[in-house]
């Protein structure tokens, strides 16, 4: 089965980020999920459970 998430794809999360920006760039996958903030830039460390749940759109790397 092929994982619907890859790194470069950008993910539309249920909550925004505290800077207002509710889209996120997928920098590492496994078990946990690096993500990016496309607003601001921060970087943080989510579990492939809480991502999976959370993410309500997914936009593929050109």
């Amino acid at each position: 089965m092929a994982d619907r998430f890859a790194v470069g794809d950008i993910i539309r999360l249920k909550k925004q980020h505290p800077c207002g920006n509710f889209e996120w760039e997928v920098l590492r996958v496994g078990a946990d999920f690096r993500l990016k903030c496309c607003g601001c830039g921060h970087q943080v460390m989510v579990s492939r459970k809480l991502v999976e749940k959370n993410t309500r759109e997914i936009r593929k790397k050109a």
